[in-house]
């Protein structure tokens, strides 16, 4: 599992529909509005590093309103919570 964090810089009438949006689509598991630096921040969770690219690249970037994109890749989950069981569920 490859787990990414990508934060968002974003036209400011349309954060909360490209939140949306962003929120209904396969390998995002979040989308938080945030203040400070950036916009948006997406926590990506996909199967290959593959799959990872093609989202940022063709569904997350060329997104009328979104200015730029920064994308943190996750190397290690330091947690409470068991992330890995939480989101193997069915694969």
């Amino acid at each position: 599992m490859v787990t990414a964090i990508v934060l968002m810089s974003v036209e400011g009438k349309l954060v909360n529909q490209i939140a949306e949006k962003l929120a209904n689509t396969e390998g995002i598991s979040e989308c938080y509005s945030v203040g400070g630096s950036y916009d948006l921040v997406a926590i990506i969770r996909v199967p290959r590093n593959e799959d990872l690219a093609r989202l940022v690249t063709e569904h997350i970037a060329p997104l009328d309103g979104v200015l730029a994109t920064e994308t943190l890749l996750a190397f290690k989950a330091h947690s409470k919570h068991d992330l890995e069981a939480m989101f193997a569920v069915g694969l």
